[in-house]
This record gives C-alpha cells, structure tokens and sequence, in this order.
C-alpha cells in the first residue's frame, strides 16, 4: 500500500471539522479559500484542506456545513476599558477631559468597584463575543474581577497592570496600583486563556518615575506596555508646557519606546515621530470611531501603514464609542484612511482584516498564538453570513466583510476551538442575567 493510500485508509479523528463557503486565514496574506475545510483538534487548528481531501484525511466527531458563510480568525480587540460598558450613553458629546473631569472620573469614584467591574466586564465580553470577537486588551482597574467575567464566557483576555498617579478605590498610589496588579498576575499566570499587559494610563497621568519603573518591568517581564498617547492636541500643549517636549518624546527619554510600547489613538503624530515608532518596532491601537465621537482629529493612518509599522484596531470603551463593534472599527478605520490621503487604494480589505486579527496579535506578543488560521495556532475563529438578501451581491467576501457586513451577520464565535457563540447567543450566558445586569447598574448610575 502506498503512502497516500494508507493515510487515506487511517484518517485522523479530528474534534470538528468546518465547511464554510469561504476561509480568509490572513497568513499568506490577500488570499481567500473557497471549497475549503478547516479541522480543529485539542483546541487547535490542525490545518485547512480541499473539502475531497479533508473527507479523506479526517475523521470528525462533529461537522458543521456553513454554507453562503466566510470562515476568519476571531478579531482582536486592541484597546478597550470593558468594565465601561455600563456608561454606555452616559456621558455624550464632550470633548476628551470634560467627558473625563466632569462625568467619567466622578462616576467612577462613586461606583467603580469590583462588582461594577465583573458586571461591566461581563455585559462587555459578551458583545465582543457576538460580534466576532475572540480577544481583547483591557485597561481598567480591579483586573482580578475583570478576568472572572472573562473566565464566565471564555473569552481570550490580556489583562492590563493599571498604573494612575491618583487614588481611587482599587489602589492609593502608582506603585500600589503595580504591586496590586503583578500580585493578581502571579495568581492567575497559569491560565491559558488569559494574559497580562503593563498598562500606564496616560502622559498627563503619570509621573516619569512611575513609566521608569514600568520600563523596567517591561524588559524584565517582557509585558507589552499599553499607554493612551496623542490622542489630543490639548495633551501634546499641555506636555510641551510642562516637560519641554511632546509626549512621545517624553517616553523615548524615560525607554518606553520600542517593540513592547502599543501607543493608543496616535491621532497627532507628525512625520518624525511616525518615522521613530516604526524604526523602533512599536505598534499603534488605532480607535477611529472612539476619536470621531470625541472629536479628538484622524489618525495618519496612511502614513504609519505606508512606514511599515504594525497597527491593529481597538474600539475603545463602550462609554465614548458606543458599542465594541469590530467591524464597525474596519470600515471607519479603512474609509478614514482612504478620505485623509486622499488616495483610494490606502488601506485595502485584506489589508484591513489583517490588522483587526494578525495586527492585534502582533503587538500583544501573541502571534504565534492566534491571529491567523495556519495550522497549530488556537482554533480562535468567527463565521460571517454573507448570504442575507440584505447584502448582495457579494463579489469578494473580503471586501464585504470590510465594507458591507456587520457584527449582525457573524453567527459562530469560538475561542480555542470552543464554541463561545451560536447563532447570536452567548453559549455560557443567559440574555436575561445580562439584561438583568445593565438594568440593575442604569439604576445605580442615575440614582
């Protein structure tokens, strides 16, 4: 018997195997698969094969026929403060520090505790989780209650080591904010679906001792570090009055510049500066809807893409976007891009869906791990409908699902071969203990 033959005649038990219309695994890049299968096995993906070949060589516990559905890896949420969710709507059109000073800071000084956290955790990951969503990038205090929201719908969260200078109820100073957040880290380091991220908050809120020693722990920990950076003009004169220089220069300075640093927003960098983050590996958390609302300017986006440097997106809170919709990230990110170059080709589908998954991926130091459909990363996948009569035709399921389909269509959501969602319902939670969640906290926020 020859070698094919036998393998033909011993196929591999495999835990499932998936038949979409099409997959898009992002690695290689632009390509989409059609009259393909994906195989799961352990939790991880086993490889991709023309469904003939896939019927030989595997022998699945479950099949699931997705036809008219395009198969990608779950996206990546890059920068988000979950527990927010519960100030959805609360605190409206208002630029970045009234928003903060007037409504956000005050609100959370009266509620943010552990149990706001989980619940707002909770309500959060379960929208990401029904818009594809398989990661995200938190920052936010009490991140021990964040991760049992997290652990409740099996999401893939990195918990972010808030550092603040002020107090609040979660820590006195910066380095108890540290020492809180390493402690909760040691704790729950073993579990696999969860990871951890050094997350300063701002330049205006930190002092250059505190992102000294949190430069330190970066190489020593090798953390990524997670810091809102030019997200206003305001910041950048603020900085230049009281340091001498911009805020990206203050962290070159201080050592925070380099492949650990994710600088959020990035809406006002001038060319040096672009030129200095992609020749020292950083990447960028671009938040396009988030600084649309709070109108805070338009990333260059086209020009970080065209220096090479990585970027993927984030939606930010719930609290100034208003919703943790991925695609909805896609599609202003990839429009935005084309109407401030004003150059059409900037930002293409592929390009797009790239840096919502392998992007994020990559600046979390998680690329190996998930972000693309190659065979022996986690089996982190969302299925899309582009089937619905709403939507057609469809030429190029790429570029449908940048510019056409929305969170709405995705129908299957799985985390490390799991399935975390099914045909818009959370597979771990009940809609109504969620429901039950949001209306307890309206109360509590407007009493």
């Amino acid at each position: 018997m020859n070698a094919l033959a036998a393998q033909s005649a011993n196929p591999v038990d495999v835990d499932l195997l998936i038949h979409p219309e099409w997959i898009i695994p992002i690695e290689p890049a632009g390509v989409t698969l059609s009259g393909h299968s994906l195989a799961v096995k352990d939790g991880l993906i086993l490889g991709l094969l023309p469904n003939e070949e896939a019927a030989r060589r595997w022998r699945p516990r479950q099949t699931l026929d997705l036809p008219g559905q395009v198969l990608l890896p779950g996206l990546i949420n890059l920068h988000t403060h979950a527990a927010m969710s519960l100030m959805r709507g609360y605190a409206d059109d208002l630029p970045l520090m009234r928003w903060l000073s007037e409504r956000i800071w005050p609100a959370e000084s009266r509620h943010a505790g552990p149990d706001f956290v989980r619940d707002g955790t909770l309500l959060a990951c379960a929208e990401m989780l029904r818009g594809g969503i398989t990661a995200f990038n938190d920052m936010y205090f009490f991140p021990d209650a964040a991760a049992a929201a997290a652990k409740r719908v099996g999401i893939r969260a990195v918990l972010g080591i808030i550092a603040i200078e002020f107090p609040t109820s979660y820590a006195a100073d910066a380095d108890d904010y540290l020492s809180k957040g390493l402690a909760i880290r040691d704790a729950l380091g073993s579990d696999t679906l969860l990871s951890f991220c050094l997350a300063p908050h701002a330049p205006y809120t930190v002092a250059d001792k505190t992102f000294r020693k949190i430069s330190t722990l970066a190489a020593q920990l090798e953390l990524p570090i997670h810091v809102h950076v030019h997200e206003t003009r305001h910041e950048i004169e603020d900085s230049l009055k009281q340091h001498g220089v911009r805020p990206i220069e203050r962290l070159r300075r201080l050592g925070l510049i380099g492949p650990q640093l994710i600088a959020v927003h990035g809406v006002h960098l001038d060319p040096g500066e672009i030129d200095l983050l992609a020749h020292e590996g950083c990447h960028l958390a671009h938040c396009p809807t988030s600084n649309l609302k709070l109108g805070s300017g338009i990333s260059p986006l086209s020009a970080i893409q065209s220096h090479g440097m990585n970027f993927g997106f984030g939606t930010d809170g719930a609290a100034s976007n208003n919703r943790l919709d991925m695609f909805q990230e896609m599609r202003h990110a990839a429009l935005l891009a084309k109407g401030a170059s004003q150059n059409p080709e900037a930002l293409a589908a592929h390009a797009t869906l790239a840096a919502a998954t392998l992007g994020g991926a990559r600046a979390l130091g998680l690329d190996e791990k998930i972000g693309s459909l190659l065979p022996g990363k986690a089996a982190d996948l969302c299925a899309v409908r582009l089937d619905e009569w709403l939507i057609q035709p469809c030429f190029d399921p790429a570029s449908h699902l940048v510019y056409v389909a929305g969170r709405e269509q995705v129908s299957h959501t799985w985390v490390a071969g799991k399935l975390v969602m099914s045909n818009g319902v959370p597979a771990q939670i009940g809609i109504s203990e969620l429901l039950d969640v949001a209306g307890l906290w309206h109360t509590q926020l407007t009493s």
